[in-house]
């Protein structure tokens, strides 16, 4: 498998990472009317199809380490079920996170639980496997945690009408934490004896979120907790064929982003915490799209056009201070 020797190469796995997981979602504007439980069926075979094409790339190239297939077959039984437990705490995450957003509006629930799931993921996965210095690696997540902030100040100020409940931040509270929970899960399948590769640690975790799926978003079709009517699997089938390939282009973006951050985790100058948080700007990323394709704030008032403004400079600094971590 292809496995980078050299800081620079790993930072480019990482940043890669960050684009992908802050741009999915996009997919899913493309598909108005087309409910997210539905979306998320052809989202999940993104996810296999994301996971397989990697493990058939480059899984299976370079000199470090078993190829894919290999390294599937190499893993033992509790190293596996390490990547399925990841898998399904990150489906049910991303579920209620969608769930929350729906209920608290994205101005509550996005920040609350990404702020949430960035302090979870990263100081578990330093406690796990501590590498880089930690006054830049968590003086930046610092940062990075007030750029997440102005962030929900400023939809705030743009959305106004929504009013926040309690469910919804509850809600987000604990997407936040399952969210921040699963990386850790991921990098002990990949450590020690028995351990696998990222690759086919990805191709495991997969299988886990798909697993999950199964029960977890058949539950919500049927029960909502959104608030908004039932679905039924008619209305998939009914969809139209685009709406499906925006799905599992979606699935595959995010995988993409998923295996190249479990890469660049395990290059032995990098760490599960710092790959995670640099990941984790992906709350820039998304809110970049928002303003600069989607317009979303073209009719805001100045003062979250400022906050935005700050936003984005605070962003870059804490994920600079995350990405030099490793190097001081």
């Amino acid at each position: 498998m292809y496995q980078p020797q050299v800081y620079g190469i790993a930072l480019s796995f990482m940043i890669l990472s960050m684009l992908c997981w802050g741009s999915w979602a996009n997919t899913l504007k493309l598909c108005p009317g087309y409910r997210f439980q539905l979306f998320y069926w052809d989202y999940v075979i993104g996810l296999f199809a994301g996971a397989l094409a990697w493990g058939l790339t480059l899984g299976s190239l370079g000199h470090s380490g078993a190829s894919f297939f290999a390294d599937l077959g190499h893993a033992d039984a509790h190293h596996i079920w390490l990547a399925l437990a990841g898998g399904a705490i990150f489906n049910v995450a991303n579920l209620l996170l969608v769930a929350a957003i729906e209920i608290a509006g994205l101005a509550v629930a996005f920040p609350v639980g990404i702020g949430v799931a960035l302090v979870v993921g990263a100081v578990s996965s330093y406690v796990i496997a501590p590498a880089g210095n930690p006054v830049l690696l968590f003086g930046g997540i610092a940062v990075v945690i007030v750029a997440i902030i102005l962030d929900a100040a400023a939809y705030r100020l743009r959305e106004q009408q929504r009013s926040v409940t309690t469910r919804g931040v509850l809600l987000s509270l604990v997407s936040g934490i399952l969210m921040g929970s699963f990386y850790p899960f991921v990098s002990r399948s990949m450590s020690g004896v028995g351990g696998s590769g990222p690759y086919a640690a990805a191709f495991y975790f997969v299988v886990g979120v798909g697993g999950c799926s199964l029960v977890a978003n058949t539950v919500l079709m049927r029960k909502p907790i959104d608030g908004r009517d039932p679905v039924s699997f008619k209305g998939y089938f009914e969809a139209r064929p685009a709406w499906h390939l925006w799905g599992i282009i979606g699935g595959g973006i995010w995988c993409t982003g998923a295996i190249m951050n479990f890469v660049a985790s395990q290059a032995h100058i990098v760490g599960p915490a710092v790959s995670y948080s640099i990941g984790q700007g992906a709350t820039m990323i998304s809110a970049s799209w928002g303003v600069f394709v989607w317009h979303e704030f073209a009719t805001a008032p100045r003062k979250s056009k400022t906050l935005l403004a700050w936003m984005f400079v605070l962003f870059l600094c804490g994920l600079t201070a995350v990405a030099l971590a490793p190097i001081f």
